[in-house]
Formats: structure tokens, sequence, C-alpha cells
């Protein structure tokens, strides 16, 4: 039996003879069903975040599973969390069928290859202090359920979502999520309501993760990494608001901090270099724990 998201829906039998508005009122329909799976699944993503920010907190890595669309909206969240919350890169893994580099046909047949993923788990020698997100349309695909299998075998956290209410990869991790995003539009085209719906999830659930880390500040990015002109204003900004003083206090404890967020609203408030970062460090990076830290 098909899985949901391969399903033919009859209300767009015709669709190729369509008028171009209702064409575009259809996909755009089926990008709001996909945004709209996502809220009956907050309790179950905030569940998640919370296992998840354990194994992080505890030093272990983040490491996402995935193949074809799923495995791309995948890797797109990991390289992300980077310049957003200053996540460091060698705590996330992407294990993606294929690789990004792989040739159409070989990215495609990737997904079926079960020891490519056993291979990849050994080698990045996951474990009880890591956290798995893995991702597929179909919650069938043979990669990410043998990486989600071994991982959890091996100790990891392990977290699955699909589109597919019967996916098999739901019931073999820690925590399963559905994303009821309906079939799509253009039969079986998961890159369209199915990847919204994920990009949708993992938004929310990275986010929530980082914010269990410690990096935000009310709603600002204080684990941002200002690598630009327009990050570096944003910085000061960010700086000049937490810490109560102008532009100009801002930017010289951001320099002296080479543009450390966290470290510079503490010295921008009086502490030395040295003291901010100890600070920080006795409160786990935590901005709102180190200003709130008394000796």
């Amino acid at each position: 039996m098909a899985s949901r998201t391969e399903e033919f829906d009859l209300r767009f039998a015709g669709l190729d003879q369509w008028s171009d508005a209702d064409f575009l009122m259809a996909l755009w329909e089926g990008q709001m069903r996909a945004v709209a799976s996502v809220g009956p699944v907050l309790t179950d993503l905030a569940t998640a975040a919370n296992g998840i920010a354990r194994r992080l907190g505890g030093g272990g890595r983040l490491v996402y599973v995935g193949a074809g669309t799923s495995g791309t909206v995948a890797w797109q969240d990991a390289k992300e969390l980077g310049g957003t919350f200053g996540w460091p890169e060698e705590h996330t893994i992407v294990m993606l069928a294929g690789g990004l580099q792989s040739a159409p046909n070989e990215f495609n047949g990737a997904e079926d290859d079960v020891d490519l993923a056993a291979r990849e788990i050994h080698q990045h020698e996951i474990g009880e202090n890591d956290a798995v997100i893995a991702i597929a349309a179909s919650g069938s695909t043979p990669y990410t359920l043998r990486a989600v299998e071994l991982a959890r075998q091996r100790g990891a956290f392990t977290v699955a979502i699909c589109n597919n209410p019967d996916g098999k990869l739901i019931d073999i991790a820690d925590s399963g999520i559905f994303l009821d995003s309906a079939p799509e539009v253009v039969a079986g085209s998961t890159r369209m309501g199915a990847g919204t719906a994920q990009k949708a999830a993992l938004n929310i659930l990275s986010t929530l993760v980082m914010n269990k880390l410690g990096r935000l500040f009310d709603n600002l990015m204080v684990g941002m990494r200002a690598e630009n002109i327009k990050l570096h204003e944003r910085a000061i900004r960010i700086v000049a608001h937490i810490a109560s003083c102008d532009g100009a206090r801002a930017k010289n404890a951001l320099t002296q901090s080479d543009f450390d967020i966290r470290t510079a609203v503490l010295v921008a408030k009086g502490h030395s270099i040295a003291r901010a970062k100890e600070i920080l460090g006795l409160s786990n990076g935590n901005l709102r724990a180190a200003l709130e830290y008394r000796d």
C-alpha cells in the first residue's frame, strides 16, 4: 500500500489544464495545509526538544539524518545553527544519504543504502550523549530507518519526523512526530507540502532547543556570530539594548570581546573580559543566568 504522500488526490484531476490562477491557488492552499499541520504537534515538538536539550547540554552532538528532499531540509536547518545561535559545528553532524555533492542518480539511489547508514553511524561514533533528528516524508526510507535503529541501539536519543501516519520511522524512534500535511497537489512531490511542513517543524524544534541551551535572551540572538557588516550592526544594537548603554559603549565592548555578544554585554556592564568569561562559564553560557549571577 502506498504511503499517504504518494496518494493521488482526485480533487486535482486535470491540474495540468487549469488556469494559472487556479493552478497557483491549489499550490498555495497545499502550502498552507502543510504549515497548519505543525500546530497539532507542538506538544510533541516540546517533548522532543527537552530530550534533545538534555543530551546537548551534557556535551552531546546534534545529528540530522535524511535522504532526498527530507535530507536537504535537514541539512539546511543544521547549517544555520552556527550563524544564528553560535552552536559549534563540531557538535553538529549531518547524515544526508549520498551527500550534497553527489550526482542526481546517486543522490536518489542512496536512500536505499542501509550499509551506508550503518557505516556512517559507526564512523561518527554516535552514542548515548547524542541526539538524532531523522526526517522522512514516507517514514519508510531504508537509509533513515537503519540509521535510527542503530543510533537508538547505541543509546542516542532519537526523534522522528514524517508525513505518513503509518510510517515505521515514528514507531522506532524515542519521540515520533507525524505531520498531517495531506496528499501532495502534485502527487508524490514531497518537495512541496511535506517539505514545507518539515522545514516549519524543524525551525520550531531547533529554535526551542537552542533557547533551552541559553542561546536566546528575550527574543534576541545572543549566540549569533557577527560575521558581516549587517550582523555587526545588529550585535551592537543587541548589546546596547540588553546592557542599557549607548552604541559606542556597546561597540567598544564587542571589539574587546571579539564580537561575542554575551561576553560583550557583561563587559558593557562593567566586568573585565576575564571576569565576564568566568561568569558565563559558571552560568553554562546562559546570559540571563550570568546577569543574575552573584558571588
